[in-house]
């Protein structure tokens, strides 16, 4: 199994693109660690996991808040040993406000969740794999980042910081043995868009269908797993075409 005895942290993971890269990861043998705001869901993703064989935690854990993010490194370390994987999912949207629709407290509250919390989390993860010499992390951005009309104003800035960030951090660490990539996925069928998927036309994308959830997880699964060695700093689009028109 491509992910067999390592320890994956995968932050919202008890939904949407979250919980499907949390099921692939336990399939392909890693501990999963499911770290997310909604403890009673966190759990019951949890659950059914080890009902099907697998290996998972659930951890709840508000991303914004830097002890939680502590407690989360501190009990998987406790629990695993270490930690091998780290998949940065947790996000927010915010329904394509554009600029002036856009307060400060609500741009502050999607950078928060977006992008601050993922330079939290890794550096509280990354002194263990720089010490090992190996690691995986993948951050998931959003076409959002890699083209404007995509999101809203914070959301499309927040998703163009963390695939720069992923870069930096990429050139920086990969000579420490630590493989750092990005998914941009476009639009995905989730609870986080439900709202919003019947104001999308699916005849934009060349596929003509939105993506699937567990379509995400398996890229998530091949870039955390040593098939993807030599890829670094990519920001992998995976949105049926969405990007090349």
């Amino acid at each position: 199994m491509r992910l067999d005895n390592k320890t994956a942290i995968i932050t919202g993971g008890a939904s949407g693109m979250g919980r499907a890269e949390a099921e692939a990861f336990a399939k392909e043998g890693a501990n999963v660690v499911i770290a997310d705001l909604n403890q009673e869901a966190a759990e019951e993703a949890a659950e059914a996991i080890r009902s099907a064989g697998g290996k998972a935690l659930a951890v709840k854990t508000d991303v914004t808040n830097e002890q939680d993010l502590r407690n989360l490194v501190e009990t998987t370390i406790a629990e695993h040993g270490q930690i091998d994987v780290l998949v940065n999912n947790a996000g927010i949207f915010d329904k394509y406000a554009t600029s002036l629709e856009t307060t400060e407290n609500q741009w502050d509250f999607i950078f928060n969740i977006n992008v601050k919390s993922v330079f939290n989390l890794t550096n509280l993860v990354l002194p263990g794999m720089i010490e090992r010499g190996n690691g995986a992390m993948v951050n998931i951005a959003s076409v959002a980042g890699l083209v404007a009309g995509k999101g809203g104003a914070a959301y499309t800035s927040s998703k163009h910081a963390i695939i720069g960030y992923t870069k930096h951090l990429a050139a920086s660490y990969g000579k420490d043995g630590i493989k750092i990539n990005a998914i941009c996925p476009g639009t995905i069928s989730t609870p986080l868009i439900a709202d919003s998927l019947k104001d999308i036309p699916a005849d934009a994308i060349p596929v003509k269908r939105f993506g699937e959830a567990d379509e995400v997880a398996e890229l998530a699964t091949f870039l955390a797993s040593d098939e993807a060695k030599f890829m670094q700093g990519a920001a992998v689009p995976i949105d049926g075409g969405f990007t090349i028109q």
